[in-house]
């Protein structure tokens, strides 16, 4: 077990867990929910066409994540998007433990005050099962990038897997966080009916 523990998961364990138990009514604490993963993706369509770019991309998500990413590839060939059987088509990188809570804490502390006309994240992004996705227009705002060695502005799309079982809990968990979520008043109510 490692002497370094991550300033969102020591804030965690402190005082988020006995705050959402008490929020949310539950009695056994092994129950509140929690963080289990962040997956991060960028689509790259045109990967295949140019391989600089695509590298680049790799090297740029790597330096963001703090972890080595990997190239996806397609599945199947589809001719309507002139995509061939085993072409890249994105990018991903898949967080855990102690680099998941800190590329947590730099995008709620760094990165999201600098996107651009920023009134907080959509809260039409939980899936039904305590699992919340958003999207970003620009790879820039994150401090690891140097502006000026961008070949290509892209997008990636962040999924935060947690343990709650429904949209409330997981929505209560990321605004406990500090996630900058828009207000929501149909997530404020427990629906668990």
């Amino acid at each position: 077990m490692p002497d370094y523990i991550p300033r969102l998961l020591d804030n965690y364990n402190s005082k988020i867990k006995t705050e959402l138990s008490n929020v949310l009514g539950i009695s056994n604490i092994m129950r509140v929910p929690k963080l289990l993963k962040i997956s991060i993706n960028i689509g790259f369509g045109q990967a295949r066409l140019n391989e600089n770019q695509l590298k680049a991309a790799v090297q740029e998500l790597s330096n963001i994540a703090g972890q080595k990413a990997v190239i996806t590839k397609s599945k199947k060939a589809i001719s309507n998007f002139k995509i061939r059987e085993n072409d890249p088509v994105g990018i991903k990188v898949t967080l855990r433990s102690i680099k998941m809570y800190e590329f947590l804490d730099r995008f709620i502390s760094i990165a999201s005050p600098r996107i651009r006309d920023f009134r907080g994240l959509s809260s039409n992004g939980f899936d039904g099962r305590g699992n919340y996705n958003f999207g970003i227009t620009e790879q820039i705002i994150f401090p690891e990038i140097d502006y000026d060695k961008v070949k290509r502005v892209s997008g990636m799309n962040i999924t935060v897997v947690t343990s709650a079982n429904t949209d409330h809990e997981a929505y209560k968990l990321l605004l406990a966080f500090g996630l900058p979520i828009k207000e929501s008043k149909k997530l404020e109510k427990n629906n668990d009916k």
